[in-house]
């Protein structure tokens, strides 16, 4: 009784066709994966030429800026003016792909005139340290009158503020964390990466402004909720920096 036996191409062409739909399994649990990873960056790319744009209107408006800056009871910078600002971001290998690691956005709000404060020898330290903690510039001296000794502080009337967008492409979220934008503290909002998109970034501008606090009330603090960011899958320790090239 004869036997078939199969040709001498078939086994090879069943372990072609296993393997190729194995691979394919694996393709297709990886896409939506690195189609998250890149919808991320791309927003976040689209983000930082929106505010790129947005930073070089204000240089040449250079509105007022309905904003109340307190430092204590040594200073008060009251309706400062918009005078300029810059974007940079950087760059890190993930998942096969080069993605924007961090934006910062940092600006400088100007008041009119220098203001002098003198205090009590003895308040020295706590007043420089509050300058200091506030970003604020400042030149010192001392006086003596009628053998009380004093320091003088004139003070830049100037605020340095800065935005920084954190990406967690593992959690699909972005961490805004903003310092002396509204007054002189930081505070941090966990956005879900999908929030990131033009109308968030006119309230961010609105915030800056002082016209409205909506971008505040569009996420949580950052933790709140939710745990803080693990580390993102291992990659080498290659950044490029890069910043906006605009004339200024």
């Amino acid at each position: 009784m004869s036997t078939n036996k199969p040709s001498s191409g078939s086994l090879l062409e069943t372990l072609r066709a296993q393997s190729d739909a194995v691979r394919g399994q694996g393709d297709a649990a990886r896409r939506p994966v690195e189609e998250s990873l890149l919808e991320i960056d791309r927003r976040l790319w689209r983000a930082f030429k929106w505010l790129d744009e947005a930073v070089a209107h204000l240089e040449v408006i250079k509105p007022v800026v309905a904003h109340e800056f307190r430092a204590g009871d040594v200073i008060t910078i009251a309706s400062p003016k918009f005078e300029n600002g810059f974007l940079s971001f950087r760059r890190k290998p993930m998942g096969g792909h080069d993605v924007i690691e961090q934006i910062e956005f940092f600006y400088k709000l100007t008041g009119d005139k220098p203001v002098t404060v003198k205090v009590p020898a003895a308040a020295v330290n706590g007043v420089e340290s509050r300058l200091n903690g506030c970003q604020l510039r400042f030149q010192y001296r001392t006086e003596t009158d009628s053998g009380q000794r004093s320091g003088v502080f004139t003070i830049e009337p100037a605020v340095v503020a800065m935005i920084r967008f954190v990406p967690d492409y593992r959690r699909q979220t972005v961490e805004v964390t903003m310092r002396n934008v509204d007054r002189f503290e930081s505070v941090a909002l966990e956005f879900q990466a999908a929030a990131i998109e033009e109308p968030a970034l006119e309230d961010l501008v609105r915030l800056i402004m002082g016209q409205a606090n909506t971008f505040l009330r569009r996420a949580p603090l950052a933790g709140i909720g939710a745990a803080r960011r693990a580390p993102e899958m291992a990659a080498a320790e290659v950044y490029r920096i890069e910043k906006t090239a605009r004339p200024r």
